[in-house]
């Protein structure tokens, strides 16, 4: 009997291998996007559109997973992706931070960093805004003002890129805000109350009062459609060419095939009509930059990250 049981055994691994067997083609079972924030945000919302179209190609479920962590650690989504396995189910919609900040700050799941990127597709429209009654209309107009004047700042947190990127400028200028806090909401009534003259936040928290702010400079790659006029902050200092994207990322292991079924499914949603109009509502810059692409700009953001905490020490 147990002669017969090896034998059937060995037959079956044979044909497994053997020419015209077909192994489980990727996916066949639920796939997770873990992202590290609240949902409602545009990285969460974008993400979920992934999922959808994920689902509906390939019939499989597909959702959203909200680990939310701080954009200065400790990243527990990421984590998360970090111990699962190399599998392509288990997918990071993840900030710059993680793979620029992460390997650093004594995370020992992602040190080295075990990521790879597959694509990244947003890029926040950060800006640096007053209210419409500062006496001053760009960044240079505000060093000046700030020679003589107490500015407070308003931020989401000082470990955030776009806040250091911030602080950075007002160095690179010859200023300091005289005082700075993190807030939890930066909007159009932040800057009615006066409780800041400066903030630091994304364009659609300010779209209902756009009329009523300055908006000095934006702290993106390029030019926001919505503010076409602002200069970016790597426009008046190149050394600060830093801004908040978001890519889609997998454990270096993820098998290659898996990898390009969740590209071809995120590229087809980045440039659909759906993702052009929020694009045009929020100002937010999504596009699709391929792996490569991504690689390359995680490894200038990483010298650029060294440049701004230079400029702050």
């Amino acid at each position: 009997m147990m002669k017969r049981t090896l034998a059937v055994g060995l037959l079956s691994a044979a044909a497994m291998l053997a020419p015209g067997v077909a192994l489980a083609e990727y996916p066949e079972k639920p796939v997770s996007f873990v992202v590290p924030w609240p949902p409602g945000d545009l990285e969460d919302v974008l993400t979920r559109m992934i999922a959808e179209e994920f689902q509906a190609a390939y019939g499989v479920p597909a959702a959203v997973i909200n680990k939310p962590g701080g954009g200065g650690g400790p990243f527990p989504g990421a984590v998360e992706v970090a111990n699962a396995p190399a599998d392509g189910y288990t997918i990071g919609s993840f900030i710059i931070a993680v793979p620029v900040i992460g390997p650093n700050i004594g995370i020992p799941e992602l040190s080295p960093n075990p990521f790879e990127p597959i694509g990244n597709f947003l890029t926040y429209p950060f800006v640096i805004a007053a209210g419409a009654n500062a006496p001053y209309d760009d960044i240079d107009g505000l060093a000046a003002h700030a020679q003589n004047n107490d500015v407070a700042l308003g931020h989401f947190g000082a470990p955030l890129i776009p806040t250091k990127v911030t602080f950075a400028l007002a160095a690179s200028k010859g200023f300091e805000y005289a005082s700075d806090a993190a807030f939890d909401a930066l909007d159009c009534n932040t800057l009615a109350s006066g409780d800041v003259d400066v903030i630091n936040t994304t364009l659609q928290l300010i779209l209902p009062c756009l009329d009523q702010v300055k908006v000095l400079a934006s702290v993106t790659g390029e030019r926001i459609s919505l503010t076409p006029d602002t200069p970016t902050v790597a426009e008046l200092d190149p050394n600060l060419a830093l801004s908040l994207w978001n890519g889609l990322f997998v454990h270096k292991d993820t098998p290659a095939d898996a990898r390009e079924k969740i590209v071809a499914v995120a590229e087809k949603v980045m440039t659909s009509d759906r993702a052009k109009k929020l694009s045009e509502e929020t100002g937010a810059l999504i596009y699709w930059q391929n792996a490569e692409a991504a690689a390359a700009q995680i490894a200038a953001d990483i010298e650029a990250v060294g440049k701004v905490n230079a400029a702050l020490e």
